[in-house]
């Protein structure tokens, strides 16, 4: 188990798209998305004087619409990305314990003789990745929008403060609404990033009825504790014993709801995207409690990243809507990984308004 943490308290997945062109390299990774709109809602306080932990601030109000990724960065997905941008990973995008810890996702790294290459094992290829800083993440984020890790909305440079180890170095986010947004949005059509922590909060807890300030405490749709996977491997409360598309009663999360068995226990501990396909967030997201801590861009006392989720190795009571919490942006660990958010809605959403393409329709599990 990796040492020395100290978070506060404590097949790749291909979705339905539209591609007008013979797709990049980098095309071949699409990350399916569901929109966030009610732009007039209001925020609500969260932190340890609203029943949770961290610095008490407002969260959630979003005045723009937006999209975000459906399920976690994959394990699968970023096999993809390795293989495109790491023949020599100059940048330290791969973690060896990746592969060797036992709580890693199992992407390989292979010495080629002339530069590396990647793999992952199947069954793990839908599980998210781990082991990746938020760095890590932001580089992964400007692939996704360029092809090119050092294009898009976070600057890569020494100027900017990149690899900071306190978030508050590091100034190179290209802000939302901005005229540089806007011209990034003009080159790409699509641009990506680790979501800021109101875009991350609305789309776990918003319930996504109106422009109101309406939430739940949990990212389940829900006000009480998710279930979980008991120390018998069965799903709590039930004496259903859990594996892999197992169905779901509903309000269910992978965590350590018993201080005993983590997550879903030896060897994956984490689920599949989607697994818990009765359990989404208002705005259908999966598994933005539980599973993995999920980076996002707010920058926390002592100048940590913002995290948010809880992950398969914590209790319930990193769950809720009022925990807030956050760790060194470079640091990456088995609990440790990222969804993506997309500014401005897909082109394709647009073209298929004008009647000029169809979508196929959205998966709940993205397993099959």
């Amino acid at each position: 188990m990796d040492t020395g943490v100290r978070v506060f308290r404590g097949a790749f997945i291909v979705a339905a798209a539209v591609l007008l062109a013979a797709p990049a390299a980098w095309a071949e990774v699409t990350i399916e998305t569901v929109p966030v709109g009610n732009t007039g809602n209001t925020g609500e306080w969260s932190g340890e004087s609203y029943g949770g932990f961290g610095p008490d601030r407002i969260c959630g109000a979003v005045s723009y619409n937006f999209n975000i990724g459906t399920y976690e960065v994959t394990a699968g997905q970023y096999t993809e990305f390795l293989n495109n941008v790491t023949g020599v990973d100059t940048y330290g995008l791969y973690n060896p314990n990746m592969w060797s810890s036992d709580y890693g996702c199992k992407i390989q790294r292979t010495d080629t003789g002339s530069g590396y290459s990647y793999s992952v094992a199947a069954d793990w290829a839908n599980r998210p990745v781990t082991h990746v800083s938020w760095y890590d993440a932001a580089m992964f984020a400007n692939w996704l929008t360029s092809g090119d890790i050092h294009q898009g909305a976070y600057d890569t440079s020494a100027g900017a403060g990149w690899g900071a180890s306190h978030a508050g170095d590091y100034t190179g986010i290209t802000p939302r609404g901005s005229a540089a947004m806007d011209a990034l949005v003009g080159t790409y059509g699509k641009v990506y990033l680790i979501p800021t922590e109101d875009e991350w909060y609305k789309a776990a807890y918003h319930k996504n009825d109106g422009d109101t300030g309406n939430y739940f405490d949990y990212p389940t749709s829900s006000n009480t504790t998710p279930g979980y996977v008991d120390d018998d491997g069965e799903l709590s409360g039930t004496s259903i014993v859990f594996v892999d598309g197992v169905a779901d009663p509903g309000n269910y999360a992978t965590y350590d709801g018993d201080c005993g068995t983590e997550g879903i226990g030896s060897p994956y501990y984490r689920t599949e995207g989607g697994e818990w396909e009765n359990s989404e967030s208002p705005y259908d997201t999966f598994d933005q409690g539980g599973n993995i801590w999920e980076w996002n861009e707010a920058i926390i006392s002592d100048d940590y990243r913002g995290m948010r989720g809880g992950s398969f190795f914590f209790d319930g009571s990193h769950l809720p809507a009022s925990l807030r919490d956050g760790y060194t942006p470079t640091n990456e660990h088995s609990s440790f990984g990222f969804r993506v958010v997309q500014v401005p809605e897909p082109a394709s959403i647009a073209l298929l308004a004008l009647g000029g393409v169809g979508l196929l329709a959205r998966r709940r599990n993205i397993r099959g």
